[in-house]
C-alpha cells in the first residue's frame, strides 16, 4: 500500500484549485491565524511546509520567513500555490512536487528553523508517518520547531487519528512541548528543540 493515495489528490486538484475552501471559509482563516500566532518567533528563518495545497498558508508564512520551501504531491496544487505566491510578489518561496516521506529534502543546506505539518498526517499509513516524523526532527536546525495542526472529525480518507499523528511527533527524541491548543474541530501543537518558553526567550521570565 502506498504511503499516500496520490491519485486521489491529483484528481481532487484537477477538479478544483481549492477543494477545502481554505481561502474562503472563516473557519480556515481563523485556524490559520491561531497557527501563525502559535509560532515561536516573529521572524521564522528557513521554513518547510510539506502538503502546501494551493498555497494560502504558504503565502502567510512567507510574509514572516527568510525562505519557505513548500511541496505537495499534486502538481496542480503546486502550480496553484506558485501562481498565488507570484501574484503576491513572494520571491522567497520555492515550490516543488514531492511525494513524502521518500522525497524529503535531504541536501546539506536543507535544515529548517520551522517545519509546518498542517492537515496532512492523517492521510499516511502509520509506518510512513513515523518515518516522516523522524525525518522532520532530523531536519531541524538547533532551536528549530515543528508545528502540527490537524482536523479532529472523521472522514472517509482518514487513515490515522489526529492524536496518533501528533503522538508520532511528540515521542521523537530531542523535542520539547511549546504550545498545545485543542478545540472541538482541530488540534494544534508546537514542539521545539529549545525547551525555553517564549517569555523566557525574550527575558520576561526566568
Amino acid at each position: 500500500m502506498a504511503a499516500v493515495d496520490t491519485a486521489y489528490f491529483e484528481q481532487l486538484y484537477a477538479q478544483r484549485e481549492d477543494p477545502w475552501g481554505v481561502s474562503t471559509h472563516w473557519y480556515e482563516a481563523r485556524k490559520r491565524a491561531v497557527l501563525l500566532a502559535s509560532l515561536p518567533a516573529a521572524r521564522l528563518g528557513r521554513v518547510f511546509e510539506p502538503g502546501c495545497a494551493s498555497g494560502v498558508l504558504t503565502q502567510a508564512l512567507a510574509e514572516r520567513a527568510d525562505h519557505v520551501l513548500a511541496t505537495d504531491l499534486s502538481q496542480p496544487a503546486v502550480d496553484a500555490a506558485r501562481a498565488r505566491c507570484a501574484r503576491a510578489g513572494m520571491h522567497n518561496v520555492t515550490l516543488a512536487r514531492a511525494v513524502l516521506p521518500d522525497e524529503w529534502p535531504v541536501e546539506k543546506h536543507h535544515t529548517f528553523d520551522l517545519i509546518v505539518l498542517s492537515e496532512l498526517g492523517y492521510y499516511f499509513d502509520a509506518r510512513s508517518w513515523d518515518r516522516l516524523a523522524a525525518r522532520a526532527v532530523a531536519s531541524l536546525a538547533p532551536g528549530g520547531a515543528i508545528v502540527a495542526c490537524h482536523w479532529l472529525h472523521d472522514f472517509a480518507e482518514r487513515r490515522l487519528h489526529t492524536h496518533v499523528v501528533h503522538g508520532a511527533i511528540a515521542r521523537q527524541a530531542g523535542l520539547h512541548p511549546l504550545a498545545d491548543h485543542a478545540e472541538q474541530d482541530f488540534l494544534l501543537q508546537v514542539w521545539s528543540r529549545d525547551p525555553a518558553s517564549l517569555a523566557c526567550r525574550e527575558g520576561l521570565a526566568s
